[in-house]
């Protein structure tokens, strides 16, 4: 009898140590709120209109620039970010494609496809976070909300494009103030802003400066918000955006399907680039002839797309890439109807070496340096240093080196 009350007793006491090592380990957990804002060209924060930036640069980490993968849309650079993948590796090379084994097709305008989580080929960051004890939560980032429940965040939401900035910032606020072992300490923010004014007005325009303003104001509510519920010093706060923006007009278009007229062919995406996809009798041909006519763009059979592009692997790429030179557009007959010179004067996709096609990184808070600039972030290295952050091991499969960005954090990190 004496024997069992001991053993009792010592399995309580055990399971009180397991709770209050728990409760630690969760107070102890660092806070990470990683935002994007998209099509937010590298240059944006030099206009003298960003205080509340400036005001985490000042105290924080700044890159000249953040590289962008190839092709240098949202959906490809958002999900590269988040699991530190090429796309030809993670599996969303495009805003659109097709997958040849089933004639399924992905669009980020299709809801259900976008969820559908047989189309993610990565692991993201909050996968690796909640499998290690990590709670973590999303307003918004492409493939948080899949369909499948351990591959999103512990807190999502289905993504509502009309849902106001401030409503975005108090709910974060609000996931803040959750109980201790109820609280996110991964958080994801996106808004999509500038990349609208963008491509409507162009990246040097009045709509564009007053665009850059608002969103500093957004995330100036943010900074005042931590500061209103005592977090600010404790919170890391990571702004990136997932490709920059350069000027375009009507008049610099190529028509490939008034080129390719006898020839039956399929094409997916269009402007800055285009992957076009044939009968394999017809390949040469189209190719051949795509080559004759080169002028203001690149095409390339896929075994021979150039390796710094990083886009061959995959079987979702077509047979044939065309990439437009800057501030060109490969186009086919349909894309005359959206084509307008009211709504068409900014665009991305082009090489991601462009520095018009960089956007930003900046960084601050406890665990990052203190008024620290650097040269250019690669994007795929977000993922492995949100890892170190959060001292969890990676995914054994990322393309993105730890090394070429772990200077950016305190030497005191870990120790």
């Amino acid at each position: 009898m004496n024997y069992l009350l001991k053993l009792k007793q010592a399995i309580l006491a055990a399971l009180i140590i397991i709770l209050f090592a728990a409760l630690s380990y969760s107070q102890s957990q660092p806070y990470v709120i990683l935002i994007s804002f998209d099509g937010y060209r590298w240059d944006y924060v030099n206009r003298g209109i960003t205080p509340n930036i400036n005001l985490i640069i000042n105290a924080g980490v700044k890159a000249i620039s953040i590289k962008p993968v190839f092709p240098t849309k949202t959906f490809p650079n958002h999900i590269s970010i988040i699991t530190g993948m090429y796309p030809e590796n993670h599996g969303i090379i495009f805003n659109e494609f097709k997958d040849p084994f089933n004639d399924r097709y992905y669009y980020i305008g299709d809801s259900l496809e976008v969820r559908e989580s047989s189309w993610y080929r990565g692991e993201a960051f909050w996968e690796t976070a909640r499998r290690q004890g990590i709670i973590t939560a999303s307003y918004f980032w492409p493939s948080s909300d899949m369909n499948r429940e351990y591959r999103r965040p512990d807190y999502f939401l289905h993504y509502e494009h009309e849902i106001p900035y401030d409503v975005r910032v108090n709910s974060v606020l609000d996931w803040l103030q959750l109980p201790y072992n109820e609280r996110p300490h991964f958080i994801t923010m996106y808004f999509d802003l500038t990349d609208g004014v963008g491509h409507r007005y162009g990246p040097i325009s009045p709509e564009i400066d007053i665009a850059i303003s608002s969103l500093d104001s957004t995330l100036g509510n943010l900074l005042s918000g931590l500061e209103e519920i005592q977090m600010r010093d404790s919170v890391n706060i990571i702004l990136v955006s997932d490709h920059g923006m350069t000027e375009v007009n009507f008049v610099k278009i190529i028509n490939v399907e008034e080129m390719l007229k006898g020839y039956k062919f399929g094409s997916s995406n269009s402007g800055p680039a285009m992957m076009i996809s044939t009968d394999d009798a017809d390949i040469e041909k189209i190719y051949s002839l795509l080559k004759k006519n080169e002028n203001h763009y690149k095409v390339y059979l896929k075994n021979d797309i150039p390796p710094y592009y990083h886009f061959s692997k995959s079987p979702r790429i077509s047979e044939i890439l065309l990439v437009a030179e800057m501030g060109w557009a490969v186009i086919t007959n349909k894309d005359l109807k959206w084509m307008k010179p009211e709504n068409y004067n900014g665009n991305h996709g082009y090489d991601n070496h462009h520095l018009d096609m960089h956007g930003v990184f900046i960084a601050g808070g406890p665990h990052f340096k203190n008024g620290y600039e650097t040269g250019t972030i690669n994007c795929l290295d977000i993922y492995p240093l949100l890892c170190k952050i959060f001292n969890i091991i990676p995914n054994n499969n990322i393309d993105g080196k730890l090394d070429r960005i772990e200077f950016i954090l305190n030497e005191d990190l870990g120790k």
